[in-house]
């Protein structure tokens, strides 16, 4: 069987009429990834903007988050002159904030002194406010000044600085996303690449699914990528090969079935039209000719319906004990008569002791009576047939050998196929229907046991089966 690697083809696939599904796939995949992408980092924008602005929402953060230049210039101030005198000549003196000019200056604020009074009024000592007590605003925030841990005055921000907080905000999420981009167009790249790596394999699954839904068997994927795509391919290429195996079979099948029927038909056709045209007379004889082709088309068919059931586990097995010895002993008892016009030797050996089998009497006795029958007919005359019984690793094995020319090797696993002769030139008398073997097989796997079929090394074919023994 020859194996095809398939490639999706968009031209080919919009020539027979099925849809492209590479495209499809790379596109919404792309389209998830890009949605992915842009939801992480505008979820992560709000966080960090809803997270910023509760920070600086906080009064007491925001006075820690403004007064980082702004304490550190006036306590310094305290410290080094030990008072407040002359303080507001620092407040004409250039102070931004190293975050962003965007912070309040000195000139943007009040100074009190410890019990209170305005020293400052936003970088003027000339103000009415100077010198009394400051009386606070609603809105105001106060942040305490300390000198070694002595409170030395304090710091007033008017609530008008609140204004500052958006360009806070924005300054702070700006370098964020800056930093973001990189992390962001490598993740984007490397999603690509992945998404390639897991699509191409993918839609080559998908594409040769169609075609086998399409009707094109032989249709099979080439494997590549992860480990589990490659897995899933070789398992998409197993079931073709048995939907093709299955398919030609079945061909192979319905082909021999009909071959098989129309020869016994002919033969009653034929054998009825000469006697109503008055060739034949309607005498025993000829009417026992075409009784005997009814026997054999019912026989066919019965043994269709038997190898049918057998397949698909719905023939019932009446399970029990069984002495596979007596009943070897029983079915070539049957068979010598046969064995003698042959001339043929016909020997059993089974031996002593041997533990039931848990099997259907009635469906043994069927499968030996195949067995035995295939041996005897195709043995020459004056051949030797011989059959064993014998307990081995635990199950009871049957086998039949024979001195005849046995089969070739490329022949030999094919002897249980249905319909199969060894010479597809030998007639019905001589080689039956080809069914028999096939039943056997699948009469024996059904109770649990294993059949095989083998050339002996002196010459002949030896077949037989396995069932696994019963013990108490």
């Amino acid at each position: 069987m020859e194996s095809k690697n398939l490639k999706p083809n968009t031209k080919q696939d919009m020539k027979h009429g099925a849809p492209s599904s590479t495209l499809p796939i790379k596109r919404r995949l792309f389209t998830m990834l890009m949605i992915t992408l842009g939801t992480v980092i505008i979820l992560s924008g709000i966080f960090m903007f809803i997270l910023t602005g509760l920070f600086l929402g906080r009064t007491s953060n925001i006075v820690r988050f403004f007064g980082s230049p702004l304490f550190s210039s006036l306590e310094t101030y305290y410290l080094v002159h030990g008072n407040w005198n002359g303080v507001d000549t620092i407040f004409t003196q250039e102070a931004i904030s190293p975050i962003s000019k965007a912070l309040p200056s000195l000139e943007d604020v009040l100074l009190l002194d410890k019990g209170g009074y305005v020293l400052v009024d936003h970088g003027s000592i000339e103000t009415p406010l100077v010198g009394t007590v400051y009386q606070g605003v609603r809105g105001d925030v106060k942040q305490v000044l300390q000198v070694r841990t002595q409170p030395v005055g304090a710091v007033v921000l008017g609530k008008n600085d609140y204004r500052h907080t958006w360009p806070i905000i924005f300054g702070v999420l700006r370098p964020i996303g800056l930093l973001s981009l990189l992390p962001a167009i490598l993740v984007l790249i490397i999603g690509m690449l992945l998404t390639r790596r897991m699509v191409s394999p993918l839609s080559d699954v998908i594409a040769a699914a169609q075609s086998v839904a399409a009707g094109d068997l032989s249709a099979r994927v080439q494997l590549r990528g992860p480990d589990d795509l490659r897995a899933l391919s070789d398992s998409f290429n197993h079931m073709a090969d048995t939907l093709e195996q299955n398919d030609r079979e079945r061909r192979e099948m319905l082909a021999d079935i009909a071959h098989e029927l129309r020869t016994p038909l002919t033969v009653i056709r034929g054998r009825l039209e000469g006697v109503l045209d008055g060739v034949y007379n309607a005498d025993e004889a000829h009417i026992a000719q075409v009784l005997e082709e009814t026997y054999l088309l019912e026989r066919l068919v019965d043994d269709l319906r038997l190898l049918t059931l057998t397949e698909s586990r719905q023939l019932h097995f009446d399970l029990q004990p069984v002495d596979l010895g007596e009943l070897a002993e029983q079915a070539v008892s049957l068979f010598e008569a046969e064995a003698s016009e042959h001339n043929i030797t016909l020997t059993l050996a089974a031996e002593s002791g041997l533990p039931p089998i848990n099997a259907d009497p009635q469906r043994m006795e069927q499968v030996i009576g195949n067995l035995l029958s295939n041996a005897v007919r195709y043995v020459p005359d004056g051949g030797r047939v011989e059959v064993r019984v014998a307990n081995v690793a635990s199950a009871v094995e049957f086998t039949i050998a024979d001195n005849g020319p046995g089969l070739s090797e490329a022949d030999l696993p094919h002897i249980y196929d249905r319909f199969w002769r060894g010479e597809r030139s030998r007639t019905r008398s001589a080689g039956g229907a080809g069914l028999g073997l096939t039943i056997a097989r699948q009469l024996v796997e059904a109770q649990n046991g294993s059949i095989f079929a083998r050339n002996q090394p002196e010459g002949g074919l030896l077949v037989g089966f396995r069932i696994p023994a019963k013990y108490d």
